[in-house]
């Protein structure tokens, strides 16, 4: 390997050999049977683990470049409380029948249109007005997650206990199993978005610097913050309606991503934190399908090590 690589370049390199490697395992290892059944069955599964990886790594990197904030992530906004919610309402108003009966596709644009509307009221009010502190914008995050948390226990406080097992199954992220159409329709939504977030690259690293130096120099600080933001908001939407809420996985990935290469430049920071999202996603599932014969822990291992460097952070903080 040349000796003159810069280290982020070298990182970039072993992540796409490690991210090869696990897709690789994951598309062969215990193949029995067909292989063109195989390769069809665990290449919609793949599809969808990469999308996840990708939407939840790229939009907590971009809102920790709006927030100027490592420690903040999209997901502590109370999204996983207002998908909670959303599935909650749907059972309670219409039946346990509405979450077979309703077309999933029409699930997913409802799901995604109420939170990509929840994400831009919020985020507008924390970024566009007055510099908020780190402490009043977790503050609003763990509000609404109450507020949409105590309503959603409220409703299914009055569901019968049959419709309430089916509808706790339904809430937790499970990356077994994903409805093709909506891989379809998601790959769609972010391409369209990644084309936007290329045409910008540049201004985020001008925006890491806050918000006064962007606009000192000459970035269109309201224009950009704002096309970043409905990027982030469909981003997180698109992930959290397709597999459910996954609350510090981007956290995980973000923070490793940033201390592997080093610097705070976006073209290595994205591709880094992708590589590893799909890495630790990938990865993960294979293991615990193929060596502990168990695919239904990698949401809870995930947001355990998350939480784990979330708490690590906040501390560090403090400590400063």
């Amino acid at each position: 390997m040349p000796a003159n690589l810069s280290r982020p370049a070298l990182v970039l390199i072993a992540l796409a050999v490690l991210t090869l490697l696990s897709i690789v395992c994951f598309m062969t290892l215990g193949a029995k049977g067909s292989w063109s059944f195989v390769l069809s069955f665990r290449g919609k599964k793949l599809l969808g683990l990469i999308l996840v990886a990708y939407a939840i790594s790229v939009s907590t990197v971009l809102f920790q470049t709006v927030a100027n904030n490592r420690i903040l992530t999209p997901s502590i906004m109370g999204f996983d409380a207002l998908y909670v919610l959303i599935k909650t309402g749907l059972v309670f108003f219409f039946g346990i029948g509405a979450l077979v009966a309703v077309d999933p596709q029409i699930q997913f644009v409802l799901q995604v249109a109420v939170m990509v509307v929840f994400a831009l009221l919020l985020f507008r009010w924390l970024f566009l007005g007055e510099e908020r502190s780190l402490h009043l914008l977790v503050l609003v995050g763990i509000v609404f997650g109450i507020l949409f948390r105590s309503i959603s226990n409220l409703l299914q406080r009055m569901l019968d206990p049959g419709a309430f097992n089916v509808l706790q199954d339904s809430m937790y992220a499970s990356f077994a199993t994903t409805d093709a159409t909506l891989l379809a329709i998601s790959c769609v939504i972010v391409l369209a978005v990644s084309l936007v977030a290329w045409r910008i690259l540049p201004a985020f690293d001008v925006l890491s610097l806050g918000r006064a130096q962007a606009i000192n120099l000459g970035v269109n600080y309201q224009r950009t913050v704002v096309t970043i933001l409905v990027l982030i908001a469909v981003l997180v939407s698109v992930s959290t309606a397709l597999v459910g809420p996954i609350t510090f996985f981007g956290l995980l990935v973000a923070t490793l991503a940033h201390s592997l290469v080093g610097n705070s430049r976006h073209i290595y920071v994205l591709p880094a934190s992708v590589l590893l999202a799909v890495i630790c996603l990938v990865g993960g599932q294979t293991l615990l399908e193929r060596a502990f014969a168990f695919d239904t822990a990698l949401s809870i291992i995930i947001e355990f090590l998350g939480g784990i460097v979330f708490i690590f952070l906040v501390l560090r903080r403090s400590a400063r």
